[in-house]
């Protein structure tokens, strides 16, 4: 088998940059997610990915597996010192003896989650965990401030705030700027749409054409961290006093963004709900893409040590002694070149077929290997270059 090496010219690296699009629905507390269908599984009483509706699995592991016959990762503890991410240090140091096997679960999964702080809850650890991020962005507008004195002043310690969370899977590296779009519903009817038209984090109010609130600004995102942070407490209904309960221990009942997405993994659970809401964006990804031409010249690779390559009925196979190894000489190849005639005879040519690339570090360890859907064959007079791509 021939070794060829790359040339500097052969290999090229770049980045494909993609902006897939995300779609979330939620309506009486179940997240749909791109318009996907709960689909039950054959051998489990559970969904075929063991997953609730909205929500994606990272592996997809256990596809339609029984509940009780799931796979799941496992490290052995020894002077590795390997562990789980979700082990600290000191659990790991003192609750486990060498041997001892650290078990994991799979599916993992993820899906957008909301939390909702009044203005007299006192407890807001996921919020103060974003003060230094959101301060961070202030040059970019006004409304990330933490605390302000602007117009009427805030606090986000003490306001009213719905947090909304979308986790990386969703996005990649960051939500595009300029796709964001909220939606809010009562009884299918739309009385609020929020976009960030400024591409500065801004969550602004654009529709209804004339409704209440249109041209205020109801919230920020933080595109890199991926959330949302609402503020917008005006009544969406227009003045039509559409009242629902959209918390049984709150008496807030009017629609406003402090609403937006109740019963996404809050802890809320409403039955005969009037309001819906949809949260559209765009992810931005970076795939770094390896390509290699490989290049089958003139003249070469016109050999096989494929039996088949030989004709038919000769010995082949190498003699062996306790002396001596020997291998048949003057093996004729098989003339595989198509005549135009049945009665006639081609003139002898040497074919190959190939059907695979294998790609090898500079040690000869093979890395990969590239198959072809069809193998394509090789004459001495014709040069062939195949194409490899490698999403990394």
């Amino acid at each position: 088998m021939p070794y060829y090496q790359f040339s500097q010219d052969d290999v090229i690296r770049n980045t494909v940059k993609t902006f897939p699009k995300s779609n979330f629905f939620i309506y009486g507390g179940v997240i749909y997610y791109n318009d996907q269908p709960y689909n039950q599984g054959e051998l489990t009483s559970d969904s075929v990915k063991h997953i609730p509706p909205g929500f994606v699995s990272l592996y997809e592991y256990n596809i339609d597996r029984p509940s009780g016959q799931l796979i799941y990762p496992f490290i052995t503890k020894n002077g590795s010192l390997t562990s789980f991410k979700t082990i600290s240090t000191k659990s790991f140091n003192e609750d486990f003896n060498y041997g001892d096997v650290l078990t994991g679960s799979y599916p993992l999964s993820a899906s957008i989650s909301r939390d909702y702080y009044s203005a007299t809850d006192t407890s807001r650890v996921r919020l103060e965990a974003l003060e230094n991020t959101v301060n961070f962005y202030k040059t970019h507008s006004e409304h990330y401030a933490y605390s302000s004195t602007s117009g009427t002043g805030w606090n986000k310690e003490t306001q009213a705030l719905n947090l909304i969370s979308i986790p990386s899977i969703f996005f990649g590296s960051q939500i595009k700027k300029g796709s964001l779009e909220l939606n809010f519903y009562v009884s299918g009817t739309l009385i609020g749409t929020l976009k960030d038209e400024k591409r500065n984090g801004e969550l602004l109010q654009t529709g209804p054409e004339g409704s209440v609130g249109s041209g205020s600004i109801a919230g920020v995102a933080l595109y890199n961290e991926g959330f949302l942070l609402l503020t917008g407490s005006w009544d969406l209904s227009d003045g039509n006093h559409v009242t629902e309960i959209y918390n049984p221990s709150d008496t807030d009942r009017i629609p406003n963004w402090l609403k937006f997405a109740v019963g996404a993994q809050d802890g809320i659970a409403i039955s005969g709900q009037k309001s819906a809401w949809s949260l559209d964006f765009r992810g931005t990804t970076k795939t770094q893409v390896v390509t290699m031409f490989a290049n089958a010249p003139k003249g070469a690779i016109n050999h096989s040590n494929n039996p088949t390559y030989a004709k038919y009925g000769q010995v082949t196979n190498a003699s062996t002694g306790s002396t001596f190894y020997s291998e048949p000489r003057g093996i004729e190849i098989k003339n595989i070149v198509s005549a135009s005639y049945t009665d006639e005879e081609p003139n002898f040519a040497k074919e190959t077929y190939i059907s695979k690339v294998g790609i090898y570090d500079e040690n000869k360890n093979l890395i990969g290997v590239a198959k072809l859907a069809t193998p394509v064959k090789k004459t001495e007079q014709r040069d062939l270059t195949f194409k490899l791509k490698l999403d990394i």
